[in-house]
């Protein structure tokens, strides 16, 4: 079995996969947020 040594994982896949989750939901939590302003502009 191979010996680990602390530190010399490749994680530019999870980086990678880090970012585009971080993403996502900043687009998707603006997306939300203009359509409650939209819907409080329309109601009220």
């Amino acid at each position: 079995m191979a010996e680990h040594k602390h530190g010399e994982m490749d994680t530019s896949v999870q980086e990678k996969t880090f970012d585009g989750f971080i993403s996502m939901v900043t687009k998707t939590t603006i997306i939300i947020i203009v359509a409650l302003i939209l819907l409080a502009l329309i109601n009220g």
